[in-house]
């Protein structure tokens, strides 16, 4: 991270990751226990959200985030897409809290009995220590990550191929078999808002888990080359800076997806598609009355992405600005000599 000169910089305890930028060993900890906080949320929410819906009013107009994604997988679900069988979603909300209490176990043990430095680490451990400036060691964790990430999608497809997931068109949970077509995939890239067809959904998800687990073996195997190596900045401030950028874009795409797409977020769960405004920013809003007042999911679930997305890429700017040397207290101290400042 940056430090504007100083060798030794000290960090308070909210600075967050830059406290463990140069500890590997600390650094897994972090996101263990960071990992632990977002899974019991899950689990606690889903518990929350089971408590308060009512099954007198639709499920978008009772502002759920949660159930309505686990009712999408076809659980527990009766007629109109209404929860009729609590047992799965209970289950789904146990597994979470009982994982957090292992993940922030794992957080603690790591702070306290593993090394602070995964390079002092015995076996295999050793293996996942890193430095910001090494980016083949970087592409190797950079590989696993893929790879269970495209072990998580493939979870999905059989999931939809073996058990089912919720059909808005029919009203009810039926299996899909995904459609493997490459140009169907490539040519959503353009007008993914019109999907209609779980089929081409599940089809597009097999595609990913297939460019997933190959991308991840090969950053695995290889070492970055040519122009990815010249032109890319390898420090702890250029690797956050990349990953601010791609969770703005998964933000923004996630925001009009749920916004406009009846078939990914059926109106049964999430309410009616919104409409895009324009006032001191835009902002999606609904297009139908909501029973009760306030905001459909679809609404909250929308308008949240869009501008946690839009700070995340502030964020991006900030951070590889930084990476790239700007000192940004010269923007401050070029104000504060305004008054005396000359021109010769």
């Amino acid at each position: 991270m940056q430090s504007y000169g100083n060798p030794s910089v000290s960090y308070d305890w909210w600075a967050g990751n830059s406290g463990v930028a140069k500890r590997s060993g600390s650094f897994i900890a972090a996101h263990a226990a960071h990992a632990g906080l977002i899974m019991f949320w899950a689990g606690a929410f889903t518990l929350f959200e089971l408590a308060r819906y009512d099954l007198a009013i639709p499920m978008g107009d009772q502002g759920l985030i949660l159930l309505p994604h686990l009712a999408s997988l076809g659980l527990g679900l009766g007629e109109a897409g209404t929860i009729v069988n609590t047992e799965p979603y209970i289950a789904i909300a146990a597994f979470h809290l009982v994982s957090s209490a292992v993940l922030g176990a794992a957080g603690i043990w790591h702070t306290l009995r593993a090394p602070k430095d995964l390079s002092e680490a015995e076996g295999r451990a050793n293996r996942f220590h890193f430095e910001w400036d090494d980016p083949k060691k970087l592409t190797f964790i950079l590989g696993h990550h893929l790879i269970f990430l495209g072990l998580g999608v493939i979870a999905f497809v059989e999931w939809a191929k073996r058990h089912g997931i919720y059909d808005t068109a029919i009203g009810a949970v039926r299996k899909v078999e995904p459609t493997i077509d490459l140009g169907m995939v490539w040519g959503y890239q353009t007008h993914f808002l019109t999907i209609n067809s779980l089929e081409d959904v599940m089809g597009g998800h097999a595609v990913l888990a297939f460019i997933l687990t190959i991308g991840g073996v090969w950053h695995i195997v290889t070492t970055p080359f040519g122009p990815f190596k010249k032109v890319l900045i390898y420090s702890g401030e250029a690797i956050l800076s990349y990953s601010l950028a791609g969770i703005a874009l998964m933000g923004f795409v996630t925001s009009i997806w749920c916004a406009q797409n009846t078939t990914i977020y059926p109106v049964e769960f999430y309410g009616e598609a919104l409409k895009l405004n324009f006032a001191f920013s835009p902002y999606f809003s609904d297009t139908a009355s909501v029973i009760g007042g306030g905001h459909t999911a679809r609404a909250w679930l929308a308008n949240t992405h869009f501008y946690l997305a839009f700070f995340f890429l502030q964020g991006h700017f900030w951070h590889a600005l930084r990476s790239m040397g700007f000192n940004f207290k010269s923007v401050s101290q070029a104000f504060e000599s305004m008054d005396t400042a000359k021109i010769s």
